[in-house]
């Protein structure tokens, strides 16, 4: 016991300790977040989902920065920020949503780590993007081997509805525009501080859907417990806690160990998956994620477009916002703890409401 004590106080004295938590909760809390679409979805239409989560969140984040002194995009710096975070957000992550309609949770976690195919591919396409090398498109090539095990069977079953084979071409499109979307981002030389841009990214998403919510003819909301603390946990930890965490993680820590976080989420999402729904998970699929894993490393190791920036992978929330650390905040220690303990309290409300 004496020991445990001792080991404990020893991991809270290393350095890094608040930042390796912080990674570990963006590992898990982004990994469950493929769970808790589908709960959501199950209340909640695809289209009024992505206007209300996105809006609350982006909200309640733009109000904190906002209220710390954060520096503010303005004119153009704004309309860019705008622009990509419908792409991103919008159109990226509802795609996601949108494609909970007809596949697994755990499945639609597997096949996005392939997005990293779709920067480097984009990358390689546009004007002064970096040209793809042999082992980088070998690497493509494994991976969409792998990809190809998980809707093969749709395929060559000859079924009626292919929902595999439609959630899959939809997570395409969401890859293809989450990609345009960062790397347009990435380009551009925004002055605000990322957490604002990533607020602002939110924020555009969920304006963007709100019309289409309001005018779409959908299903009605089904208000339920469970449908609200499935939105409550995609606002709190998938969006405000999860977004702040990568943040602080990747200001601490190296880009390589930070890195490791969307193989963990697939893995999480596959796993509650099972628990929750039991979503199948057989031998095809374990096979179509070590192809899948392996193809992805090799093209993240020998493409400079990845290897240099963690937004490689299409994340339950944009991780692109927080590539550029050049800015710091202005804040201090009180309104820090004000901003860490309402974030503790939402997280504390979620909690009780999924366990209800």
């Amino acid at each position: 016991m004496l020991h445990s004590r001792a080991t404990l106080k020893q991991l809270r004295g290393h350095p890094h300790f608040k930042a390796y938590l912080a990674l570990i909760s963006v590992c898990f809390f982004w990994g469950t977040t493929y769970l808790g679409i589908r709960i959501a979805l199950e209340s909640f239409p695809p289209l009024t989902l992505v206007a209300i989560r996105f809006l609350i969140s982006g909200s309640v984040m733009l109000a904190a920065a906002l209220w710390r002194g954060s520096l503010r995009p303005r004119g153009r710096d704004l309309l860019n920020a705008l622009i990509s975070g419908v792409l991103i957000l919008g159109v990226g992550n509802g795609a996601l949503v949108f494609a909970e309609l007809h596949i697994p949770s755990g499945l639609a976690g597997l096949i996005i780590t392939i997005s990293p195919f779709w920067l480097v591919g984009i990358e390689a396409l546009l004007p002064g993007g970096e040209r793809l090398h042999w082992p980088a498109i070998f690497g493509m090539l494994v991976g969409l081997c792998g990809a190809a095990l998980l809707v093969a069977p749709d395929i060559l079953g000859h079924t009626l509805n292919n929902n595999i084979l439609t959630g899959f071409l939809i997570l395409q499109l969401g890859m293809a525009s989450w990609s345009f979307g960062s790397i347009f981002q990435k380009r551009q030389e925004l002055k605000a501080h990322p957490f604002v841009v990533g607020a602002i990214h939110q924020v555009a998403a969920g304006l963007a859907f709100l019309p289409l919510a309001l005018f779409v003819p959908q299903h009605p909301i089904v208000w339920t417990w469970r449908g609200v603390a499935a939105i409550l946990h995609l606002v709190t930890f998938g969006s405000i806690v999860g977004y702040s965490s990568y943040a602080y993680a990747l200001d601490k820590l190296p880009i390589a160990v930070v890195s490791i976080y969307p193989y963990i989420n697939s893995i999480v999402a596959v796993a509650l998956g099972w628990l929750f729904y039991r979503e199948p998970f057989g031998w095809l699929e374990a096979v179509a994620m070590v192809v899948i894993f392996l193809g992805v490393g090799v093209v993240k190791r020998n493409s400079p477009a990845t290897r240099h920036s963690l937004a490689s992978t299409l994340a339950p929330i944009a991780p692109p916002a927080v590539q550029n650390t050049e800015i710091t905040m202005n804040q201090n220690s009180r309104k820090k703890r004000s901003i860490t303990a309402c974030c503790t309290g939402l997280a504390s409300i979620s909690i009780a409401l999924s366990r209800s």
